[in-house]
């Protein structure tokens, strides 16, 4: 890892890893697949690196089908076997099923006219919430936060499965909810700017996952 305390810490060497972090970690997201691929991939990475799930996500969009919720709901144990003889990702069966599991969670909200990115942006924490400065060292002692906690929660009681709040968190660095991208990061000021810029999913339906609709 590079030691510039000023930057994000990326992997040296890494031209994948270094195009994710400038081209798409923490660039504000509406698309619902874009969420439930995020959510998926942070599953497989239980217990693993994102840099390991990083090398591999192509395969994984080949292999659940780009991610498409509607499809992966309809898998089969037909499916489930295809994948776990599929050699370009992880083959563990718990973490296949959860990706089954929540395509049809996902479908649940949608039939409550509810999206899956507005139920998440719904968490969003308040400014006043956020750190006044981005460093390593917060980063590290804040894996998760009362937020990432809140929507984990509720995701769990709506049946979702691998869905801790430091999986939630990741999914809110990775989508643009919060701002992760430290203070000397040359990303930070460019993504706050699209955040500032940017329309937020609205929740609609029966299933509002906040009581107090904010």
């Amino acid at each position: 890892m590079t030691h510039d305390t000023e930057t994000c810490p990326i992997p040296e060497g890494d031209p994948l890893f270094r195009s994710y972090h400038d081209d798409e970690w923490g660039v504000p997201a509406s698309a619902d697949r874009a969420f439930f691929e995020k959510i998926c991939l942070e599953g497989f990475q239980s217990g693993l690196s994102w840099r390991t799930i990083l090398q591999r996500r192509d395969e994984f969009r080949r292999a659940f089908d780009e991610f498409d919720m509607h499809r992966i709901a309809m898998y089969d144990h037909a499916e489930i076997d295809r994948l776990m003889q599929d050699k370009g990702i992880i083959r563990n069966r718990r973490k296949i099923l959860s990706v089954i599991n929540n395509a049809r969670r996902a479908l649940e909200l949608q039939e409550q006219s509810v999206s899956l990115s507005g139920f998440c942006w719904s968490f969003e924490p308040s400014p006043e919430s956020r750190p006044a400065r981005v460093t390593r060292a917060w980063l590290r002692q804040n894996p998760a936060s009362g937020e990432s906690a809140a929507l984990a929660g509720a995701l769990k009681l709506r049946g979702w499965t691998y869905v801790g709040p430091v999986t939630m968190y990741a999914l809110m660095q990775a989508l643009g909810i919060v701002n992760d991208h430290v203070d000397g990061c040359h990303c930070r000021l460019r993504i706050e700017t699209l955040r500032q810029s940017f329309s937020r999913p609205a929740v609609s339906g029966s299933a509002h996952p906040r009581g107090d609709k904010r």
